[in-house]
């Protein structure tokens, strides 16, 4: 074989090795930042539906006096086409509320920051309806005020 075959196959591998390797990083990068998925934005419309004065008598520790109580406003987040159906849980709504909120202490209570009470009352929803097999009609619970005295 002459000096010239030899020659260009050592140039047709090489062009074959860069390419492949080309493809390879191409592939093994991920899709360009073009394409990369957009943030998914909620396009539903919300109202939001109040319960006020939900008050409980606070737990107090062994011999401690029975005068400490809470009072909160709750708001609900909830889609437009569920409005009516949160509006008609209310009382369910509020009996959860109290039910969760009298296991407090009064120490716990006020030591209690308004999104740890937040959590903490999503949560008993949360259980509440799962224990039901129910779906929430709201997403989302809010304190609107809140005094401990």
């Amino acid at each position: 074989m002459s000096k010239k075959i030899w020659i260009s196959l050592a140039a047709g591998a090489f062009v074959l090795l860069g390419a492949g390797s080309g493809l390879a990083a191409w592939h093994f990068m991920g899709p360009p930042a073009s394409e990369t998925a957009a943030p998914v934005v909620d396009t539903r419309e919300y109202r939001y539906v109040s319960l006020d004065k939900v008050i409980v008598m606070l737990r107090a520790r062994e011999g401690g006096p029975l005068s400490n109580y809470m009072a909160v406003d709750l708001v609900f987040k909830t889609p437009v086409k569920a409005e009516v159906v949160t509006k008609q849980q209310l009382p369910k709504l509020r009996s959860v509320a109290v039910a969760s909120l009298s296991e407090l202490t009064l120490e716990r209570a006020s030591m209690l920051s308004i999104a740890e009470l937040t959590d903490f009352l999503q949560q008993a929803y949360g259980e509440s309806f799962e224990r039901e097999s129910r779906e929430s009609p709201f997403t989302e619970v809010m304190v609107g005020r809140l005094v401990i005295e």
